[in-house]
């Protein structure tokens, strides 16, 4: 999913009051997770996930594997915090800028 610069700092600014929903941890990514992470997504559109495992390279790649699983776009990572992205199936909540 490509957004541009404008649409991303939109998604930042609303993203900015969440809360981390879901926290992967020492297990890793696994099927359940997969699905409970989809599920939020389909719900929310816009979810902040923390992801505690080792050191940045390890988070970094496994944040890149969920938004490529997951098909979302990755709008922010502070730490060990990443804010996902994905609009709805049906009747999308977020309306981006153009």
């Amino acid at each position: 999913m490509k957004l541009t610069e404008r649409q991303k700092k939109h998604l930042r600014g609303l993203a900015h009051s969440l809360k981390p929903v879901i926290s992967l941890g020492d297990k890793g990514v696994t099927d359940s997770f997969l699905q409970e992470l989809n599920s939020t997504l389909e719900h929310h559109e816009l979810i902040k996930v923390k992801v505690k495992t080792g050191d940045r390279d390890s988070r970094d790649t496994i944040i890149d594997e969920l938004t490529q699983q997951l098909s979302a776009a990755l709008i922010s990572r502070v730490g060990n915090v990443a804010t996902l992205y994905r609009p709805r199936k049906r009747k999308p909540g977020i309306v981006l800028p153009a």
